[in-house]
């Protein structure tokens, strides 16, 4: 049994609509301000502030900031992106069932409890657990606007009761 490309990816018409009603919302707004104000603050402070907290870290430590660093920025270009796809899909760019493809999904992300030095500068940190906060949040979104609707589709009729008639008759 292979699945029709509308249920592979929970484009349905019930799933367009709350894809719509999602992207027009206050939820949206809030999460796409917060999402942008904090790529800009980054953005600032990876260019000022931090810029000069990292030439004073050790060697190792400005190794680990580096790497925290980028991990920090592709975290936050991963949520601008599906911000912007939401953002579309409000302003009639794009269909809403052209958002429900599998290349717009967020991926689950690694969890670390702690960072990967410490020495890491205080604010670098803190830029790290809102960034990993807001993608959870923005990752719980996804999952439910896009993929708890195929699990949610009921089964098609025809093909289960194929399916028992298959196993009565062995066939």
């Amino acid at each position: 049994m292979t699945l029709s490309d509308n249920q592979s990816t929970g484009s349905t018409p019930d799933r367009a609509r709350v894809v719509r009603d999602f992207s027009r919302s206050e939820l949206f707004d809030r999460t796409f301000r917060e999402g942008m104000d904090l790529v800009e603050d980054t953005a600032a402070y990876l260019d000022g502030e931090g810029r000069r907290d990292s030439k004073m870290l050790s060697r190792s430590a400005a190794l680990a900031y580096a790497a925290e660093s980028m991990k920090l920025t592709t975290r936050l270009m991963q949520i601008a992106s599906w911000l912007l796809v939401q953002r579309a899909v409000r302003e009639d760019d794009m269909t809403p069932e052209a958002a429900c493809e599998p290349r717009y999904r967020l991926n689950d992300r690694k969890i670390e409890s702690e960072p990967s030095h410490a020495e890491l500068p205080i604010a670098l940190v803190e830029y790290l657990v809102r960034s990993e906060k807001l993608f959870d949040r923005t990752l719980y979104l996804d999952r439910r606007m896009y993929l708890d609707a195929q699990e949610e589709q009921p089964q098609n009729p025809v093909l289960s009761q194929h399916g028992l008639l298959e196993a009565a008759f062995k066939i």
